[in-house]
């Protein structure tokens, strides 16, 4: 597949699911909208109204912070285990067409970090290339965490009784996206202190706390809740049923320049390290990419790297289609807010006094 620039080709498609799902609601009608599907493998939040769908984590914590305790007190897990799996099903569905492309070219969350991180850039705030492989081994945990305590613990203890059921949709409680689309559609409801109760005042507080610090360290860090995200984890649980992956053919040269995993904006260091020692097409989807394509993109050996559909190359490594994308990075990076307005003060200074 020839293309010029395929991070432009990325961004066009989430600017369009941008819109789709934080305001789609509003061509489709919001009961259409809730139809296509309950469990989309993206960020996509219930809580905005004007959104054309939500994601599998809202279900799944409904699912089980009200289902589990009442099939344990009836006996009937066909109540508990039918719309849990439904839910999954569902999710397995639209996964396995796009794979955790959903993250990279889908999700509004990620779109929205996106955006914030250039903006930091046109600012000429000091970007941070990479993390360091003590913060990237420290973070990789902390989204089975999350999945494990927040999408699935909490509302179990919570349907069992353990917990309060104030604590039977924790992640919700706590998740950017639900303050993000709400705010770009012209509400502030969600940004809030809920003093309702303890435990709704501690995890809003979590919530605002959360978002506030995703936009901040976005400003010169590459996606930071991505790096987090429960549904990353769940994602890479099924990762290997997707038709789409990332594959690489090794090279004895793989080792030695590392372009592609300082393109990553994940810090995935093993694209660059590891699957070195055979000349076999592997599939290198491992559990924190999102099908981006950017270490395609910047790989300079022809066919090292490649993003496959149903085992056929859609995008492939390429040292002159690397040339000019590098060559246009670099020319994208020197631009800067500060350069432009500064220019065009230079500009309009030189102007003849009578033209103004």
């Amino acid at each position: 597949m020839s293309l010029t620039n395929l991070t432009l080709l990325r961004r066009g498609v989430q600017l369009l699911a941008f819109i789709f799902l934080v305001y789609g609601a509003t061509v489709v009608g919001v009961y259409a909208a809730d139809k296509v599907s309950g469990a989309l493998p993206s960020l996509a939040c219930a809580y905005d109204e004007n959104g054309a769908d939500y994601c599998a984590l809202i279900p799944l914590q409904h699912q089980v912070g009200h289902g589990l305790g009442r099939a344990m007190d009836s006996g009937n897990w066909l109540m508990f285990f039918l719309p849990v799996l439904t839910t999954i099903g569902t999710f397995l569905l639209m996964f396995v067409v796009l794979n955790k492309a959903f993250c990279g070219w889908i999700c509004p969350l990620g779109f929205f970090q996106e955006v914030v991180h250039l903006i930091g850039q046109k600012l000429g705030l000091r970007k941070v290339n990479s993390l360091s492989n003590g913060w990237v081994d420290k973070l990789r945990p902390v989204k089975w965490l999350m999945l494990g305590v927040l999408v699935f613990g909490l509302p179990a203890l919570s349907s069992l009784g353990f917990v309060s059921k104030e604590l039977g949709d924790p992640f919700c409680k706590i998740c950017p996206s639900r303050i993000m689309t709400t705010l770009v559609n012209g509400t502030n409801e969600q940004l809030y202190v809920n003093t309702a109760s303890p435990s709704y005042m501690v995890l809003s507080v979590i919530g605002d706390f959360l978002f506030g610090l995703m936009v901040a360290m976005a400003l010169t860090l590459r996606q930071p809740f991505c790096r987090v995200c429960p549904l990353l984890a769940m994602h890479a649980l099924f990762r290997k049923l997707g038709m789409a992956r990332l594959v690489k053919q090794g090279s004895a040269r793989c080792d030695k320049c590392g372009l592609c995993a300082q393109a990553c904006p994940m810090d995935i260091r093993e694209l660059q390290t590891d699957f070195n020692d055979t000349d076999k097409p592997q599939d290198i989807t491992l559990a924190d990419c999102t099908l981006c394509g950017r270490c395609v993109e910047f790989c300079p050996d022809k066919d090292v790297l490649q993003i496959r559909y149903l085992n056929q190359p859609l995008f492939s490594a390429d040292p002159q289609y690397f040339k000019q994308r590098n060559k246009a990075q670099k020319q994208w990076d020197k631009i800067t807010i500060t350069e432009l307005t500064g220019a065009a003060k230079t500009s309009d200074k030189a102007k003849p006094e009578g033209s103004r």
